[in-house]
């Protein structure tokens, strides 16, 4: 009579568990796909509101192209701090722009599910942890550093997201771990706000975050470069880090975009992809 107690009790403990583990799993998958939904509709809204205006401008220049005359000298005695101002933001961003003025660009890569907004605030912790529209979610956003200027651009910028499970966020960047991926995806575009931008890959490669006195290639140090010898000494640390060559190559003056992530081949690993503007 002990015996048959025991051995429903222990029914009853792998039937709690088993309901916990499923409750979890349901969970999992519908933050999942509650995030997908999400992002699906802001990258529609993107597209619907670029397309509406092209057909509303009805194929007219923007203000800054309208102002260009002789050659590409400002008409009208107009100064390029005036240009500067009459920069017209991307049809596409615009609307979300408005939304949240964190927005500094979208991130996306042909035949991949990264295709996000990319975000930038005071905080850098802020969009670890927090959505596109400042609610908390455990994807977060990709976002730059404040330090970070995309608009001009730096000689670097940052670019940082979740390595989630489901391949969302930057999770997908795992792909570019083998060759015969990356050479079916080897560009990257960014799009500022006011500016379409396309990247070439010139390195993918394993590191982590070192401690305070350690010595080791700190990739995300690298923003500007002081002189041509710090530029080369970020480009030959990438090149000789890379899990395999690209045949992509860069020369002082050219500006790289890096995409980090988590890893987990060492503790606090990144796993790292560098690519540089097409000219």
């Amino acid at each position: 009579m002990k015996k048959k107690k025991v051995l429903r009790l222990m029914r009853i403990v792998l039937l709690l568990c088993m309901i916990v583990c499923l409750a979890e799993v349901c969970r999992t998958y519908y933050l999942s796909f509650r995030h997908r939904q999400k992002q699906e509709a802001m990258g529609e809204r993107r597209w619907e509101n670029a397309g509406s205006e092209a057909d509303a401008e009805g194929g007219e220049g923007d203000g800054v192209q309208d102002t260009m005359e002789n050659g590409g000298v400002p008409a009208g005695g107009t100064t390029e701090a005036d240009l500067q101002e009459e920069k017209q933001m991307l049809a596409g961003l615009a609307a979300l722009y408005e939304e949240n003025p964190d927005l500094v660009g979208w991130l996306s890569i042909a035949g991949m599910k990264i295709d996000y907004p990319v975000m930038q605030c005071d905080d850098n912790e802020y969009y670890l942890s927090h959505d596109f529209y400042g609610k908390e979610d455990k994807y977060g956003c990709l976002f730059v550093k404040d330090i970070a200027d995309v608009d001009k651009p730096s000689d670097n910028f940052i670019i940082y997201g979740h390595n989630m499970k489901d391949g969302a966020m930057f999770g997908d960047l795992d792909l570019y771990k083998k060759e015969a991926f990356y050479k079916e995806h080897t560009t990257i575009r960014f799009d500022t706000l006011y500016e379409e931008r396309t990247y070439e890959i010139v390195a993918v490669f394993l590191s982590r975050v070192y401690k305070v006195g350690e010595e080791g290639f700190r990739y995300y140090s690298f923003y500007e470069a002081e002189s041509e010898e710090d530029f080369y000494y970020f480009y030959d640390n990438i090149k000789s880090a890379a899990l395999y060559e690209t045949g992509v190559t860069a020369e002082y003056g050219d500006t790289f975009l890096t995409l980090s992530t988590c890893a987990y081949h060492e503790e606090d690993g990144r796993l790292v992809v560098v690519a540089k503007l097409m000219k």
